[in-house]
């Protein structure tokens, strides 16, 4: 019989936390909601983009999600803590600029892409990874087609999505190094673009372009965030597990 102490799993919650930005007013009611509809109890911190820089920053967590809100204060510390999730298996959801700041990541630490850059932190690099859209996703909703079989279409239980951007950034160079050294672009829109990353092997690492923390009102949250959740109580529960 499952602990009920492992059911609450701490979660990691990545950015500069600020009242203008949505996504970071939305998220009590996410947190609210998986506990009450979901039994899905999730002890979040906010750990600004300075304070990841520490190695231990997000040690310990059961699940670290990188929110909006870039351009960071420190984009190195984004970048250590979606690092430090990676490498130790732990659940890790990246949504916007978190999507944007996972593959800068892969980029430099897995496919040895040490120059690349994003174009909003140095728009004066060389070689961007992330780099600005024809078109501003701005305040849009568009259609995500998601690959059958991947984690994100076991997640949202379909193969076709529409879902909110408030992104002027995205990827565009050096996606078939990133394929080759192993991650898996699993949702595109409808002219063929990445929008949705993803690492086999990893017991679950996600990230997506547009905001489903944004999805609805807030009262269900949407099946990638739920997802994350479920995600976060299973490393917890094995962790209480391996403890007994």
């Amino acid at each position: 019989m499952t602990n009920t102490a492992a059911r609450t799993a701490k979660l990691a919650l990545v950015g500069d936390r600020s009242p203008n930005v949505a996504s970071h007013t939305r998220v009590p009611l996410l947190l609210e909601a998986l506990a009450e509809r979901d039994r899905l109890v999730l002890d979040a911190y906010w750990i600004p983009s300075q304070d990841a820089e520490a190695d231990d920053a997000v040690r310990g967590f059961d699940a670290v999600w990188v929110l909006p809100g870039s351009p960071y204060r420190s984009e190195a510390g984004v970048l250590s803590a979606i690092r430090v999730a990676r490498e130790n298996g732990i659940p890790f959801l990246g949504t916007c600029g978190g999507f944007q700041h996972a593959l800068l990541e892969y980029a430099r630490h897995v496919c040895g892409l040490t120059e690349v850059a994003h174009a909003e932190n140095d728009p004066g690099a060389d070689d961007f990874l992330i780099e600005p859209l024809a078109c501003s996703l701005v305040g849009h909703e568009a259609v995500v087609r998601i690959e059958p079989g991947s984690l994100a279409q076991a997640a949202i239980g379909s193969e076709r999505t529409v879902e909110r951007y408030f992104c002027a950034y995205g990827p565009s160079r050096h996606l078939d190094t990133l394929r080759a050294r192993g991650l898996r672009f699993t949702g595109h829109d409808e002219d063929a673009h990445v929008r949705i990353a993803e690492l086999p092997g990893h017991p679950f690492f996600l990230a997506s372009l547009f905001q489903p923390e944004l999805s609805g009102d807030g009262s269900r949250p949407h099946p990638l965030v739920r997802a994350l959740a479920r995600a976060a109580v299973e490393h917890a529960t094995r962790k209480a597990d391996a403890r007994a």
